[in-house]
């Protein structure tokens, strides 16, 4: 009662498949390992580089496509937001710095979701006034750019309600 040739063969190439499936598995985690970290990167240099002020920077994270959404204010565009974060790094009359805590990378083929927290700190260059700090839970979608980088494609943040 032995096993047949065609028996053994099917076993072979189950055995086979299983280990093929297994690669692939290992390899696809592989991947989005690779490429949270690669986000995490991306993400910590924007805040390096906003916080020191380097308004040639602060859009290199941001797709040109970009479409991005804050509480209570107008639709931005790549264009628009690059605009207004210039605009906010050569303010005479305030100093911007964030602080970020990523929550959760999650990844999907070409595209990531990513759940963090900015806090925002304005500090007026005029001592009469005090700082304001504010908490933006937000959710940013990367999507894999045709050079190979990930960026921001679509944003969504908000401030949180209450004292931080």
């Amino acid at each position: 009662m032995g096993m047949r040739p065609k028996q053994i063969g099917l076993i072979a190439a189950s055995v086979l498949a299983t280990l093929l499936f297994a690669t692939l598995v290992l390899a696809a985690d592989d991947d989005s390992a690779a490429v949270q970290n690669q986000i995490r990167i991306a993400l910590e240099k924007w805040k390096l580089d906003f916080n020191a002020g380097d308004a040639s920077q602060v859009c290199v994270l941001f797709a040109p496509d970009l479409i991005s959404n804050f509480r209570g204010q107008p639709e931005d565009t790549y264009n628009s937001l690059c605009a207004n974060m210039q605009a906010a790094l050569t303010d005479p009359a305030k100093t911007y710095h964030y602080d970020l805590e990523i929550k959760e990378i999650l990844v999907s083929g070409d595209l990531a979701v990513v759940r963090l927290v900015w806090t925002l700190k304005v500090h007026p260059k005029d001592a009469t006034a005090s700082e304001v700090v504010t908490r933006e839970p937000g959710m940013d979608i990367f999507h894999r750019q045709p050079d190979g980088s990930w960026k921001i494609q679509r944003y969504m943040a908000y401030e949180s309600p209450g004292p931080t």
